[in-house]
């Protein structure tokens, strides 16, 4: 078997001892060819090298980032059956992709999961977003999302970029520092085109909405949308945060929007998300399941971000679904 491992050296928990461990321990198995990426859109270029060199599998050693340019490369052309296979190890802060396929948030405990499912020939195909705006298109693996949560991870990239860490704290720090600083007031509105999955999903939302107040076309116009593929949307330190809990690798996209952004509503919602079973819900939430397509346009032009990383301020983007868009290493 035929492996290239990409390494980002500037994710936060990305060692040289990680590396080392984990090239010592592939060798065993896979003859593996390791590139340290230079800068951004590199690991890009490596996946799209690799869907043409015959690889077998790709090993993303990195965050979240460096995962989605990976998978940008080996779709670049499109999903196609004989393309190689995805592995992720964990070295970003968050790593909400890897987790989301069951991998430990440990670099050296995810490095043995792996070489675990190499040897018992574990993959499985899962479902990817795609999305278009401006001109251009990229896919994504768990989440994008319009609005106050773009804004916030666009205020996160702009602080890390002096130097500092990402955190938890971090991120709830640049939240209250944007909601202080006047969100909500004079904010772009969001209007929502959905195209469900199937027939199933439209009862579904049928039923969640049962208590919502439906006020003609409001009720199709949010503040901000947060879109999923997976479950959770992202992490909190090490609790999961459930926007939308029936996201799946195996269904269609989900979505949260919210009408209106206020401290108390974000407040109340936060919460369902973090401690309840039952999700976000409530006059304010409208919850979406297994959707095929979302258009989102915005007047003015809104904050856009995909797999936590800002993408600027568009006025319309299309998201589609994508079924078994990719092979990945993972337990079923």
């Amino acid at each position: 078997m035929r492996g290239l491992l990409v390494v980002n050296p500037a994710a936060t928990t990305t060692t040289e001892r990680v590396r080392d461990v984990l090239v010592t321990a592939l060798s065993a198995d896979v003859a593996v060819e390791t590139v340290i990426t230079k800068g951004r859109g590199h690991a890009a270029e490596l996946g799209q090298r690799a869907a043409v060199t015959g690889v077998d599998v790709v090993i993303a050693l990195g965050g979240d980032g460096t995962v989605n340019e990976v998978v940008n490369g080996l779709l670049h052309n499109g999903p196609r059956p004989d393309a190689p296979a995805l592995a992720v190890v964990p070295g970003g802060s968050t790593n909400v992709f890897a987790r989301a396929l069951g991998y430990s948030a440990s670099p050296v405990e995810a490095t043995g999961e792996l070489l675990a499912n190499l040897r018992e020939n574990r993959s499985r195909r899962v479902g990817l977003g795609h999305a278009r705006w401006a001109g251009e298109a990229r896919w994504f693996t768990f989440c994008a999302g319009m609005g106050l949560d773009a804004e916030v991870v666009g205020r996160v990239e702009r602080r890390r970029s002096g130097g500092r860490p990402n955190s938890a704290g971090l991120f709830l720090r640049s939240a209250v520092a944007r909601y202080s600083g006047g969100v909500g007031r004079d904010r772009p509105r969001i209007s929502l085109e959905l195209d469900a999955q199937q027939p199933e999903a439209e009862a579904a939302t049928d039923r969640r909405e049962s208590d919502e107040d439906s006020a003609g076309s409001a009720a199709r116009e949010v503040g901000v949308a947060v879109i999923c593929n997976a479950v959770p949307w992202t992490y909190l330190g090490g609790i999961p945060v459930r926007a939308c809990p029936e996201a799946s690798f195996d269904t269609g996209l989900d979505l949260l929007g919210m009408h209106t952004v206020r401290l108390s509503s974000l407040l109340r919602t936060s919460r369902q998300m973090l401690f309840g079973t039952r999700g976000p819900h409530g006059r304010n939430v409208i919850l979406e399941h297994d959707l095929s397509r979302i258009r989102l346009t915005a007047a003015p032009a809104a904050p856009f971000q995909m797999d936590g990383e800002y993408l600027g301020e568009h006025a319309e983007v299309e998201l589609t679904s994508h079924p078994h868009a990719l092979n990945v290493i993972a337990a079923a």
